[in-house]
This record gives C-alpha cells, structure tokens and sequence, in this order.
C-alpha cells in the first residue's frame, strides 16, 4: 500500500440512501458534515431515532475504502462516491482493521472511529444482491441464502453463521475543518490494548 489519500467526499441534506460528491465538505467537531443529514450531537439515523432519540450520535461521519467500490462494479453494480451513504472515500488504508478509538487525519479535520457501519435491507433496495457483497460469512464460505437481518433492519448472519461486514466505518469529528478530494490521511492509533471496531 502507498500513502492513504481522500479520493472523494460527499454529502445530502436530506435522510436519502446515497448521497451527493461534492468538490469539498466541512467537518464540525462535534457535529459531523456541514449541511449533512446525519450531522448533530444525537443520533440521526431514522431508526435509530425511533428506538432512542437521545443516543449520543456516533456515526456522524462514514467512512468507506475505494477497493469495495471496484469490487462492487466488477459485480455490476452501478456504485460510485456518495452511493452507499459514505461522506468519505479513501484510498490505500485498510479501514475495517483499525482498531476503535483510532483517529484519522483528513486534510484539516481530525475524526476518531467508532465502529463499523451495519449494512441493512437499503443496499439491497437499492441494488440487489449488494448486500451479500458487503456482508460476507466470517468463514469466507459463500452462500445462495439470504442476508439474516435483524430486528432494526441490519445484517446479523448468513446461514446462522456470523459475517463480516464491509460497509464502511463511522466516525466522529475531534478536530473541524475541510476535506477535499487528494487530501492525505495519517493514522493515530489509540494506545494499547487494541479493540477491534464492531457496529454502531
């Protein structure tokens, strides 16, 4: 892997699966994107709302690798930046590895992980059979079954078996600024021991 760097960033005021590219975004701390739909102390996401309003909003920024994007089009699936609901996507760093609490420098901003984002029925919605693309046994066996999903809408097995899910990481904002597309990133790991990121 070369040095990891922005390759796009994206935002939409409004609570719709993808959203928009645009040429740069600002990150509030605190809050999230300027003019984003999931920006806010509490947690914006609709059902998660409908569950606990007052839930600390920890996904205020969503994060996602570029090599998924070029695996979901070799798939054929019409995806591109902002399509799976990321605000960010990155080049050359492995996200889903990095521990919790790591933090990550976007150009000005600084965001700390939270977790990994739950893929849900929207992906499938939106292009089916994605869902089984982002969310793969955690044996590596494939499978012709459905995505389990649970209560809330979000993936919990395939086959009775857990998963692997590859739909990106959430964030929150330590340090505002703007990010823009070629930003570099460099990662702070957090002291350890080490935990690994799980779903928020």
């Amino acid at each position: 892997m070369g040095a990891p760097f922005v390759v796009a960033v994206s935002r939409d005021e409004t609570h719709r699966f993808s959203k928009v590219p645009r040429e740069a975004i600002e990150l509030v701390a605190g809050l999230g994107v300027r003019g984003d739909a999931h920006a806010g102390t509490r947690v914006q996401h609709r059902s998660r709302v409908r569950r606990d309003p007052d839930q600390p909003n920890l996904r205020q920024v969503h994060l996602i690798q570029d090599d998924l994007i070029d695996e979901a089009r070799a798939a054929g699936h019409d995806v591109g930046p902002g399509t799976l609901g990321d605000n960010v996507l990155t080049h050359d760093i492995d996200l889903l590895a990095l521990p919790e609490g790591t933090r990550l420098r976007l150009g000005e901003a600084v965001v700390r992980l939270t977790g990994l984002r739950n893929p849900c029925r929207q992906i499938d919605e939106y292009s089916r059979g994605l869902l089984k693309l982002v969310a793969r046994r955690v044996d590596g066996v494939a499978s012709d079954s459905d995505v389990e999903l649970g209560p809330t809408g979000g993936v919990q097995s395939l086959d009775g078996v857990g998963i692997v899910r590859r739909a990106g990481v959430m964030a929150v904002v330590e340090v505002g600024g703007l990010v823009r597309p070629d930003d570099p990133i460099r990662v702070e790991l957090p002291e350890p021991p080490h935990a690994p990121l799980t779903p928020v």
